[in-house]
C-alpha cells in the first residue's frame, strides 16, 4: 500500500510576526497522524502571493495532500483565494451556495451585510466548496493528479469543525491510507545516551516497519516507537512485544505510557498500594505540591503539606530541632530527613517527603554550591536521602527537584 504524505502550509503576516501562535498545524498535524498519513513538512509564508504560488509549487512535487491555512478574509491581504485561481488556472467567481450562506450568517447575528463581505463568495470555479458553518470563510477542495489540495480558515474553531465534519472524512475515501500506530514508553531518572547504550541491540534489532525515536525533556526521556503497516491489531501485538523486551532491559527507568505523566503514575501507584502522602518543601516553594494536586482524584492520597522556607517555621511549623540546623543548617542530609519524618507525623500519612536546598542563582557556598539539593522519604520504616547537583537556573532546579522527588517515591512505592 503507498504511503500517503501531507504537506501543511499556514498564510498570514500576523504568523510570522509572532503576533498570534499557530495552534492549526499541531491539530492538523495530530489528526492526519491517526488517518495514517505521513506529514513531511510545515510551512509559513505571510501574505506574499509569489511566495504562496511557489510554496503550492513545492508542495505539489513532494506531498500527496496540501491542507492550507489562513488568508480567506474579504480585505485586499487575504490572497489566499486569488493565489489558488492563479495556480490552478483558472478564474475567480462569485459562488452563489456561499453567498446565500454568508448572507444568512449575518442575518441570524442582526449584523449588516456589506460589499466587503460579499468578496468572500469569490472562489476559484474549479474548486468543490466545503460549507464552514462557524464562519464565513470558504473552504475549498482540488484535486489534480492524484493529489489534493484543501483550503480552510485560519480561525482555529472553525478549521477544527470543518476538519471534523468534511474535509477527514473526504480524505479517507480518497486515499487508501495505511495504519501508523504509535507507542510511547516514558522513563525517568536516566540521561538519553545512557539510557541509548543500555538498549543498544534492542534498537538495532528492530524491524523495517518500526522505528524508534528519542524525545527528551526536562529530567525525562520518552521513547516513540512508531509502526507502519495495514494491520493495526498486527501492529499493537509486534509493538507490545518489543515493549515486554524493553522493560526486561531498562524497565526501573519506566514510569508510564503513552499519555500518562509523572504525576499521574505516583498518585496511580498511591491508591493501588493504599498510601497517603504530605510534603515538606523549602526550595521547592509548594511547586511538588501543586503538580500532583494537578491530577483530579488526588484528594484520596494527598493528605497535605507545609512551605516552611524560613528556618524558623522548619523549627516551629514541623518540630526540626534547633541543633540540627545550627550544626548542619537547613541545606543538609540530616535536616531534610527531620522535615519528612515530622512531615509524615503531622498530617497522619503513610508517607512523608521533603526538599530543601538552594535554588539559586544567589546563596551558594564553596561546600554547597548553587543547585545543592537534599530531598528525602520517610514511610516510618526506613528513611531515604539523596543530595542533587543541578544547575545554576532557578526555575529549573525547582522543576528538577520535583522530578526527583517523585521520581524517589516512585522506586520507593516499587
Amino acid at each position: 500500500m503507498k504511503n500517503i504524505t501531507a504537506e501543511i502550509l499556514t498564510i498570514g503576516d500576523e504568523i510570522l510576526y509572532g503576533q498570534i501562535l499557530d495552534t492549526n498545524t499541531q491539530y492538523m498535524s495530530y489528526a492526519l497522524d491517526q488517518l495514517g498519513i505521513r506529514v513531511i513538512r510545515h510551512t509559513t509564508m505571510g501574505d506574499n502571493e509569489p511566495d504562496i504560488l511557489n510554496a503550492f509549487k513545492e508542495a505539489e512535487s513532494s506531498a500527496d495532500l496540501v491542507l492550507i491555512t489562513g488568508g480567506l478574509g474579504p480585505t485586499n491581504d487575504d490572497l489566499t483565494m486569488p493565489s489558488l485561481a492563479k495556480y490552478f488556472g483558472c478564474e475567480i467567481v462569485e459562488n452563489p451556495i456561499v453567498l446565500t450562506h454568508i448572507k444568512h450568517y449575518f442575518e441570524m447575528r442582526g449584523r449588516e451585510f456589506t460589499e466587503m463581505n460579499k468578496r468572500q463568495a469569490l472562489v476559484p470555479e474549479i474548486a468543490e466548496v466545503i460549507h464552514n458553518s462557524l464562519g464565513t470563510a470558504p473552504c475549498t477542495w482540488y484535486e489534480r493528479n492524484g493529489k489534493v489540495f484543501v483550503s480552510m480558515p485560519g480561525v482555529p474553531h472553525e478549521m477544527k469543525n470543518v476538519m471534523k465534519e468534511y474535509v477527514i472524512p473526504k480524505v479517507q475515501a480518497y486515499f487508501q491510507t495505511p495504519v501508523i500506530y504509535h507507542k510511547m514508553i516514558r522513563t525517568v531518572g536516566i540521561g538519553e545516551s545512557y539510557l541509548a547504550e543500555k538498549i543498544k541491540d534492542w534498537e538495532d534489532a528492530l524491524p523495517p516497519h518500526i522505528r524508534l525515536a528519542y524525545l527528551p525533556s526536562i529530567g525525562h526521556v520518552r521513547l516513540r516507537l512508531t509502526a507502519f503497516g495495514d494491520d493495526r491489531n498486527v501492529l499493537e501485538k509486534e509493538v507490545q512485544k518489543l515493549v515486554n523486551e524493553f522493560i526486561i532491559l531498562a524497565g526501573q527507568y519506566i514510569y508510564g505510557y503513552d499519555n500518562t505523566t509523572l504525576e499521574e503514575a505516583v498518585g496511580q501507584l498511591l491508591i493501588a498500594k493504599k498510601k497517603t502522602i504530605a510534603l515538606a518543601e523549602s526550595c521547592s516553594g509548594g511547586f511538588i505540591q501543586h503538580k500532583i494536586t494537578e491530577i483530579p482524584g488526588s484528594s484520596s492520597y494527598f493528605q497535605g503539606g507545609i512551605v516552611p522556607y524560613h528556618n524558623q517555621f522548619k523549627i516551629d511549623l514541623l518540630g526540626v530541632r534547633a541543633s540540627t540546623l545550627e550544626q548542619h543548617g537547613a541545606v543538609s542530609e540530616a535536616c531534610v530527613i527531620e522535615m519528612a519524618e515530622r512531615v509524615r507525623e503531622k498530617f497522619n500519612a503513610d508517607i512523608g517527603v521533603a526538599s530543601s536546598g538552594i535554588a539559586g542563582p544567589g546563596g551558594g557556598t564553596e561546600e554547597k554550591p548553587v543547585g545543592t539539593i537534599w530531598i528525602a522519604y520517610a514511610d516510618g520504616k526506613e528513611t531515604i536521602t539523596k543530595r542533587l547537583q543541578l544547575t545554576q537556573n532557578r526555575i529549573l532546579n525547582i522543576e528538577l527537584t520535583e522530578i526527583a522527588v517523585l521520581n524517589l517515591v516512585r522506586k520507593s512505592l516499587n
